[in-house]
C-alpha cells in the first residue's frame, strides 16, 4: 500500500509538471510556429491558472485516473476511458465556470482553443506517465511475496489474502524450496512467516539462514504484518489474543495529543457541516414526507463506546416498519428502500442527523460504524475479537466504510472488522484525513448504498 501511495503521489506531481510544461509550450508557440492562441504572457491569468492546475488532478482523483495504478495489469482501453472522462469533465467545468463568471476577453487561458490544446496534450502526457509508472518507472518492482506456514494454516492465509483484490500474488512455499531459493536469490523476496513456523524449533537452521541474508534482497515479516502492509487490515482469524491490548493503542494514553485534536475536529467540522447542509436536509425531509406521508426521522438503538447502547437518528430511507420488526441485514436491491431513500443513501445524506450524536460525544466523525445490538449478539459469538471495535467511539464514517462494501452477512462483517482493527492499531490524524477525503469522494460519486 505504501508503494501504491508513492505511485499516486508521483502521478500527481508529474501531472502538475506536465501542465506547467504544456503552458510554457503554449506561450512559446508564436515564436517558433507563428500560431498565436490569444496571449503571450500570464499577466492577469493567475486565478484561472490556479483553478485549472487544481481542477484536473481533483477530477482525476474523483474519476479514478490515479487509482488505476492499484492494478499492475490493466487494459489500455480502461485506462484511456478514465483519462478521457477526466479530460471531458475538465473541459466542461471550465466552460461552465467561464459562462458563469464571464471574464474579460483578455483572459485568454479559458478560450476554447487553448483549453482543447492544453487538456488534449495533458491527457497524452498523463497516459504516458501512468503506463511508465505501472511498468516500474521511478519506483523499483515490488518483491516476490512468499509465505511459509504449517499445512493446516495455508488455506486460511490464502483465503484471507484473496478476499481483497491485490496487485501481487501470495505464493506458499515449503521450507526445503525456500532454503534452495536463499542460496541463489535472483529477485527481491518478501517472506511471511506464520506464528507456528516462527516458533518451530525444528526450523531453527532456516531462521539462521534468513538472518544472514542481505535485508535489501530478503525481508522476513509475520503473516499479520504482511496483511498490515499490503492490505491495511488485520484479519481476526489470523490474530492471537496477545496481538494488542487497549493500552497499546496509539490514542489510549491519558494525554494523547492526537485524541484531543480528533475531538476538537469532531466539534468544529460537525458544527460546520450542520450549518452547510441544513438546507439539503430540509429539502430531503420534505421529499420523504411527500412520498408516503410517513415520519421523516428514524430512531434506532446502536452499540457505542464499550458496547453501551445509544440512540442514533437518520433520515428515513425505508418504508415504515412495524415497531417489533426483527433486525435484519440491508441487502442490494432491498425492497424496503423508498425511491427518495435510495437517492439519499447514495449520497449518504441520510446520515447527517448523526452529526448531533457527534456533538454530544456519543460518536466521532471517524471511527468504526455503530451496529445494532441485536445483530451484534451473533457477530460476537461467530467473529473473533469483535468486541475490540468498541474500544473507540463509533464514527459517521470509518476505514471499513471506505475500504469495503456494506455488510449484509456475518462474512462481510468479518471483513469490515479486519479494517476496524487496523484503524484501532494505526489511528492517526493523517489516517483520519485520508478517510475523510475518501468519504467525500464516495459522496461526490454517489457511491453509497
Amino acid at each position: 500500500m505504501n508503494n501504491l501511495r508513492s505511485l499516486m503521489l508521483w502521478a500527481l506531481l508529474l501531472d502538475w509538471l506536465g501542465q506547467v510544461l504544456i503552458m510554457v509550450l503554449i506561450l512559446s508557440m508564436p515564436a517558433w510556429t507563428g500560431i498565436d492562441l490569444g496571449g503571450d504572457s500570464l499577466h492577469g491569468q493567475g486565478p484561472w491558472l490556479v483553478f485549472v492546475l487544481l481542477l484536473y488532478p481533483l477530477l482525476g482523483w474523483l474519476f479514478g485516473s490515479y487509482t488505476v495504478l492499484r492494478w499492475k495489469r490493466l487494459s489500455l482501453l480502461f485506462l484511456l476511458q478514465r483519462l478521457l472522462i477526466t479530460a471531458a469533465v475538465t473541459l466542461m467545468v471550465v466552460a461552465i465556470a467561464r459562462w458563469l463568471i464571464n471574464p474579460s476577453e483578455l483572459v485568454w487561458l479559458v478560450h476554447r482553443r487553448v483549453q482543447l490544446l492544453w487538456i488534449g496534450s495533458l491527457s497524452l502526457w498523463a497516459l504516458a506517465v501512468r503506463v511508465g509508472l505501472r511498468r516500474g518507472l521511478l519506483l523499483p518492482d515490488s518483491p516476490k511475496i512468499l509465505f511459509l506456514a504449517q499445512p493446516q494454516e495455508i488455506d486460511a492465509v490464502l483465503g484471507e489474502w484473496r478476499r481483497v483484490p491485490q496487485r501481487q500474488r501470495l505464493r506458499p512455499i515449503t521450507a526445503t524450496a525456500l532454503a534452495k531459493q536463499l542460496d541463489h536469490v535472483e529477485e527481491p523476496i518478501l517472506l511471511a512467516l506464520s506464528e507456528a513456523v516462527r516458533k518451530d524449533t525444528a526450523l531453527r537452521p532456516l531462521h539462521d539462514s534468513l538472518e544472514m541474508c542481505d535485508p535489501r534482497h530478503v525481508r522476513a515479516v509475520s503473516v499479520l504484518n504482511l496483511f498490515e502492509q499490503h492490505q491495511e487490515r488485520l484479519p481476526p482469524i489470523l490474530m492471537k489474543d496477545t496481538v494488542f491490548a487497549y493500552n497499546d493503542l496509539p490514542w489510549a494514553a491519558t494525554f494523547s495529543v492526537q485524541a484531543q485534536l480528533k475531538r476538537m475536529a469532531d466539534l468544529l467540522v460537525a458544527a460546520l457541516l450542520l450549518l452547510l447542509t441544513a438546507p439539503f436536509v430540509f429539502i430531503a425531509a420534505i421529499l420523504i414526507w411527500l412520498e408516503d406521508r410517513g415520519p421523516v426521522l428514524y430512531a434506532q438503538k446502536r452499540s457505542g463506546w464499550l458496547g453501551r447502547p445509544f440512540t442514533v437518528y437518520k433520515l428515513r430511507t425505508m418504508t415504515v416498519q412495524p415497531v417489533n420488526a426483527p433486525a435484519c441485514w440491508t441487502e442490494p436491491g432491498d425492497q424496503r428502500i423508498t425511491v427518495v431513500g435510495g437517492w439519499l443513501r447514495r449520497v449518504r445524506l441520510d446520515e447527517l442527523p448523526q452529526l448531533l450524536n457527534v456533538l454530544s460525544g456519543e460518536m466521532s466523525l471517524i471511527g468504526p460504524r455503530p451496529e445494532r445490538p441485536e445483530l451484534e449478539e451473533e457477530l460476537e459469538q461467530r467473529i473473533l475479537h469483535y468486541r475490540k471495535r468498541h474500544w473507540m467511539r463509533p464514527g459517521l464514517s470509518g476505514w471499513a466504510q471506505v475500504c469495503a462494501s456494506y455488510a449484509s452477512s456475518v462474512e462481510d462483517s468479518d471483513l469490515k472488522l479486519s479494517y476496524d482493527l487496523y484503524y484501532l492499531r494505526h489511528f492517526s490524524v493523517w489516517l483520519d484525513l485520508v478517510i475523510l477525503l475518501r468519504t467525500v469522494k464516495t459522496v461526490l460519486k454517489a457511491g453509497g448504498r
